[in-house]
Formats: C-alpha cells, structure tokens, sequence
C-alpha cells in the first residue's frame, strides 16, 4: 500500500468514527461509501474539504474595527468623534460645553444604523434617506402617504418596552377649527396647536381633555440687514418702538400669553437679563425715520416692504395670517410703510428666512428645543447664521464666552452683554410668548402635552381601537432630521429614532441608548458607555461605530455622507460648529 493510499484510509475512518459518534448523540450522519480503495481522482478534493472544515472551526470573529471623526478646532465645539470600544463612544471638546447633554437628547442626534447611512447618505439614493428612515426608536415607519397620513407599527424589539399601541397614524391639518372638529367626531385621538377661541368648547365638552402646553417660547418679526432700508439701524428701531406689541398679544394670543420684553422667556436662566424691549412710542418711531431720510410722501407712505409668512399654526403664533394683517395696518397707520402681505409655502418659508434671502420683514418664532438659554440665543445670533443678514459680532461674541461657563451666575454679565447688544441693534422685533394648548378624546389613557417636543404618543392609550390618530398643524417635510429644523419633521422622527439621551415630559435630559455620559472635570471630554443589545429595526444591533457615523454624517462637512434635505445642517452647525467646513 502507497503512503497516499494509506492516508487516504486513515482520512476515510476518521469519517465513520465521526458519524458513528454523531448517530449515538442523536443526530443524523451521512453513509460512507462503501468503497474498498478510494479513487485516487476524489483523494484532493477530500483533503481539501477537511482542510477547509478546520479552518473554519479556528477562525477567530471578526474583531471589531472602531470608527473616528476628527477636526482641528476652526470654529467648531467638537475636535474628535471616536469608537474606544463596541459599546463605548469618547466626544473631545474645543473647549468646555457644560449642556452637552441637553443637546445630544435633541432630535436632529438620533443614531442610525453605519449600514444605512453609508447606503443611503448620497445623492443617489437621497428619496430613501429621507423618507425611509431606519432608527432605534419605539415605532417603526409604514408608510407614508403624501399629503395624507403617515403610519407607524410598534417596535416590539423596542429597548424601552414595546408601546402601548400597535399602530400610531400621524394626521394633519392646517385649520385648527377642522382639527378640533376631527377630534369631537372621534376620527382623531390627539390635535396639536388648539385655537384660542377653541379653549372654553373642549373644557366644558365631557368627551374631551384640555391639555396646556409648556414649552417656553417666542414670536418675533424677523429683519435681514443686507437689504435697503432694513440696513440702516435707525429703521430697525423705528420699527421696535412703532408696533403696538401687547395689541397683538391681547388680540390674537390666548390668555396666558405675554408680551415679549426679551428673546429668550424669563423661565429659562439668564433668559431676562439687561434692559428690556422699547416701549411702543410713535413720536420716537417717526423721528428716527425722518432721521434715516426717509420721509412721508404725499399719500402719507414712506417707503414701501413685504411681509412675509407661512400659513401654519404655531404656539408661538396661532392666528398667523390675522397677525400678518395687524402688522400690515400698523406699519400704515403708526409709521407710514405700505407693507404688501405674502403667503409663503412652508418649506419654502423655512428655507429662505433662515438663509437671509427675504428683502422685507418675517413672520417667525422659536420653541425651546431644550431647556438652556444657548437653544435660543445661540441659534439665533451666532456667527455662522445668515438669518438676521450680516452677523453682530456684539452679539455673537459674548454668546460664544457665555457658552462655555457651566455656573449661571458667572455667565450671567455675557448674558445680560448679548442682551443689552440685540436690544441696540434690533435684529429683529421679540413680540409674544404664546401659551397653548393640545386636546384629546377623554378616553385616551395617560395623555399629556410635554415640555419639549411631542408627547410621548407610546405610552398613550386610546380608548376603543389599537390605533392611536394624533393630528398635527401641518406635513413633515422629510423624515431625516438630522437636516431639518420644522417641527412637524422633528415630532415625525421622534417617532422612528432615538438618540444616546432623550426629554422625559418634563423637558430633562435622560439616558436612552446610552447607559450614561460621563464628563470629564472642565466639560471637555464626554465618555458615553451604550446599553448593550439594542435593536435597530433591520433587527441590527447598535454599537459605536453606528454612533461614530451618524455623527460624521450629522456634523463632519468633509464626509462623502455629509447628505441632507437642505445640505445646511443648521441645528448641527449652530450647537456644536460644523467639523472641517470649508474655509470661505
């Protein structure tokens, strides 16, 4: 016998020892052949088999290969985004952020899934990025249904507990008369965004719950200094002592509502500090416009403007187009301005004011996305935001000191610097602090408005189906919120996604898919440890190099994922400083 031949015995007996072996456990084992010699032909494929069979019993799991981000710190907060290990996620700071936490809870921070994002993060495939999200959050999208509905079913898989109903549709209308009306005939659980004038019929209806909101916020009458006349700082002040404020307030606000003496409200830290808003004085107003060489003509108009506006009902601004209007007459009769009334589509309103493109006057307002006087004032009149046209550095420069003391008191002199500066320079007009109020069917178990954002619509329980119909004011815009910033999106994708932290319904920052964030002792260092075997809804698993990318498509501008609605990614640039943009 050859010493092949005889190999090739020995491979053939190891082969019945195992399956005789096998057969005895209770499984099942293919018959040998029943070969006295094997053909020399089938020898090498045989040990080749066996080879690879071995192989594959070593090999070791594919270690894991940790993601990073980094940016040399030009302007942004962030210098380095870094996996340490599959559960665990280090943020480096620029400097210190001492409400790091807040803002990672906010909706436009949600994780996704690396796979998706490296997917579906181009230009190619933008519809599905958009509309088709995939996240980690206690519904899972169905469909969506243009100018319709959207429908989502409950994620059992949910880390926080499947929600109490299977299917949640989101509905909208722009009336809030319709709205209320949906709700009285039952076809809806939950509207948003109540009328004023809507208040005394749902308290005194049995069959429904009044539900004040409180989320602090502002309405105010945007202006954009690159365009003539609104460059001349004498007409912007013009403008804040010729507009009867509390007239529009007591006629078009509920009660509860308050004049704006600030941009920020006075329940936030550091909110009301320095000199309040101008009182309405017309003598004033006129005196500083023929100051500015702008002088009445013969049919008593000085000039003339537009104002600008999108029909959509907010809590800062319920009675939209009625405001418009009350602008409109008081800019004629108290300062002589003709002032033409401009209807604008929602997403093209959003886009254009806050790019600074409108050459008159906006109407626009601001609820508190977390409850930190940077959300409001940072935002706003930063550096980097076009909105107001050209930036004011007296604005904008003690906001950015401001922003890196944790003490209130201590930041508290920037504050009231950056206060006292808008007041001077009138970037814009703070009218109103609205109060509100959302309604729901009085069978609707555990319903609450919260502070921040949507209610949380999985704990609710409607009253005779599994499927819980909440109505909004208007449609999403997209479903991808890390590049958008109305609030029908963001309340859509609260839904989906979850972020490393969330808002309970009192508007604080908690833990969601991570266990914990960790500061180092000056707030410059930020070590998030992830819960363990959380689900995404393609039923993979959430480690840090999921986080890693979200975040470098969120907020690195030199990313190939860096694909948005927009491309402007204006919470991420404004909260922490886009990574590697540009330089102009």
């Amino acid at each position: 016998m050859s010493r092949r031949t005889a190999l090739l015995w020995a491979v053939a007996a190891v082969l019945a020892l195992l399956a005789l072996v096998v057969a005895g456990c209770g499984g099942k084992a293919e018959e040998a052949p029943a070969t006295e010699q094997p053909a020399a032909e089938t020898a090498a494929p045989a040990e080749e088999a066996t080879q690879a069979t071995q192989e594959e019993a070593t090999e070791e799991p594919k270690a894991f290969e940790p993601l990073s981000v980094t940016a040399e710190c030009k302007g942004n907060k962030i210098k380095a985004i870094e996996a340490l290990d599959e559960y665990t996620v280090r943020f480096t700071m620029c400097e210190p952020d001492p409400a790091f936490m807040a803002k990672i809870a906010f909706t436009p921070f949600f994780i996704y899934p690396q796979e998706w994002i490296e997917a579906n993060a181009n230009e190619a495939n933008k519809e599905t990025l958009l509309s088709h999200p995939i996240g980690a959050g206690p519904y899972k999208l169905e469909s969506w249904n243009r100018g319709d509905s959207i429908i989502f079913k409950r994620f059992d898989d949910y880390w926080g507990g499947p929600a109490a109903t299977e299917t949640l549709v989101f509905r909208w209308a722009t009336e809030g008369a319709q709205r209320l009306l949906e709700l009285q005939a039952g076809t809806v659980d939950y509207i948003t965004k109540l009328s004023p004038d809507d208040y005394d019929t749902v308290k005194n209806d049995p069959n429904l719950q009044f539900l004040p909101v409180p989320n602090p916020n502002i309405f105010y009458i945007g202006i954009t200094n690159t365009f003539k006349p609104w460059d001349d700082v004498r007409v912007r002040k013009a403008l804040a002592m010729g507009i009867d404020r509390e007239r529009i307030v007591k006629n078009f606000y509920p009660e509860g509502s308050e004049v704006a003496d600030f941009f920020t409200p006075c329940s936030i830290p550091n909110g009301c500090v320095g000199e309040p808003w101008y009182d309405f004085d017309l003598d004033a107003a006129n005196a500083l416009l023929d100051e500015a060489g702008l002088p009445r003509g013969e049919d008593g108009i000085r000039f003339k403007t537009k104002i600008y506006y999108r029909d959509v009902f907010r809590v800062y601004l319920p009675e939209p187009g009625l405001v418009a209007v009350e602008i409109q007459t008081q800019l004629r009769d108290n300062l002589g301005i003709d002032a033409e009334v401009v209807v604008m589509e929602s997403g093209e309103f959003i886009a254009s004011s806050t790019k600074g493109e409108l050459d008159g006057l906006y109407l626009l307002g601001w609820g508190a996305d977390y409850l930190h006087v940077t959300n409001f004032l940072d935002f706003h009149f930063s550096r980097n935001n076009p909105q107001f046209g050209e930036p004011y550095p007296e604005i904008y420069e003690p906001l950015e000191k401001a922003s890196t003391i944790a003490d209130p008191e201590k930041a508290r002199p920037y504050y009231e610097q950056a206060n006292n500066a808008i007041r001077e320079l009138v970037p814009m007009i703070p009218v109103a602090h609205g109060a509100a109020a959302d309604a729901a069917r009085a069978d609707v178990q555990n319903a609450k408005a919260a502070v921040l954002g949507p209610p949380d619509l999985q704990t609710f329980v409607p009253g005779d189906r599994d499927t819980l119909v909440y109505m909004k004011a208007a449609e999403p815009i997209s479903l991808y919120c890390a590049d958008e910033t109305d609030g029908e999106s963001l309340d859509a994708c609260k839904m989906v996604g979850e972020g490393l932290y969330r808002y309970n319904a009192d508007g604080e920052a908690i833990p969601a898919l991570a266990e914990k964030c960790e500061a180092n002792e000056d707030s410059t260092v930020f070590t998030c440890t992830l819960r363990q075997g959380v689900k995404f809804h393609d039923g993979s698993t959430v480690d840090a190099n999921d986080v890693v990318r979200t975040w470098d498509a969120l907020l690195n501008a030199a990313s190939p994922y860096h694909v948005g609605n927009t491309g402007a990614f204006e919470y991420a640039d404004y909260l922490f400083g886009l990574m590697n943009k540009p330089e102009e």
